[in-house]
């Protein structure tokens, strides 16, 4: 019997990569897109089904998974990939730009997990991937915002971990990129020439030091197939780490925060001791 996956922010990068990756595998794939028709027509597998999810939408993901319910009848994997970047300095942010930001990748991953959950339940377990990053271990200059919500998606993922496996048979894992070879951080230099470039204010230091460095520290940004192939691989793992880097360049810049507990895994035992006498 084909095991199902859902993956939200599959139009391109890593969920795309990612759909097409487990399609081959014979997984049965139900790609979330916001142009659905489009992507049907572009990309042609007999397990891969397009369906369309905004994250921001809650009727959107309570439709695809219905649709996952109503013909598997279970969930083996969701892939919570949906997020975009924000290069901005905090005091030149607009409220309403914050708030957009945390839609997407806190509270885009939250409705996703509410509406999966009770599927996964009633069929028994399953496994959560989330799409977290370097940026949710490490804060970054004039990334202030995309961390924020990248460190709120840590602390919520690593929260569930504590009961999810052992009351539920859920699984949960974050997957931490660093530089990513897609349109990303093309699209977060797009967005600060839209915004009207890099405005002569007291922060154009910090933003002429970062667009200085931003070539050299994304220099050899990793595949979208290699963060792929990665998914993979932790539906492979008898015991499935908490967080796992995707790259040895995300590894070595994190490494002073995770050296003592790189999965994560130790600090998840002894919490669930600690609160739950597991």
């Amino acid at each position: 019997m084909s095991r199902v996956i859902c993956i939200t922010g599959a139009s391109s990068g890593i969920g795309l990569a990612t759909a097409l990756l487990f399609a081959e595998e014979g997984w049965t794939v139900y790609a979330g897109t916001r142009n659905i028709e489009r992507d049907q027509q572009k990309y042609i597998h007999g397990n891969l089904n397009f369906v369309d999810i905004d994250v921001t939408n809650q009727d959107t993901i309570e439709r695809a998974i219905q649709i996952i319910d109503q013909y598997h009848g279970r969930l083996d994997l969701l892939f919570c990939n949906a997020g975009f970047g924000y290069v901005k300095a905090l005091n030149q942010t607009e409220i309403k730009d914050v708030q957009k930001v945390f839609d997407t990748n806190v509270y885009g991953v939250i409705r996703t997990i509410r509406e999966a959950f009770p599927l996964m339940r009633k069929a028994g377990g399953g496994h959560i991937v989330v799409t977290s990053s370097i940026s949710g271990l490490v804060g970054q200059a004039l990334n202030e915002i995309y961390c924020a919500s990248k460190f709120a998606l840590e602390g919520l993922i690593e929260s569930l971990a504590t009961y999810y496996k052992p009351y539920f048979n859920i699984d949960v894992t974050l997957i931490e990129p660093g530089a990513i070879n897609t349109n990303f951080s093309h699209t977060v230099m797009s967005q600060i020439a839209a915004n009207g470039g890099i405005a002569e204010d007291e922060f154009k230091p910090v933003f002429d030091a970062f667009i200085s460095t931003f070539g050299s520290v994304n220099a050899d940004p990793q595949s979208p197939e290699s963060v792929a192939k990665v998914v993979l691989e932790l539906t492979r793992l008898e015991e499935k780490p908490l967080r796992i880097r995707t790259s040895d360049e995300a590894e070595r810049f994190v490494r002073y925060k995770v050296e003592n507990d790189p999965s994560g895994l130790n600090c998840l035992y002894e919490t669930r001791n600690i609160q739950l006498g597991l």
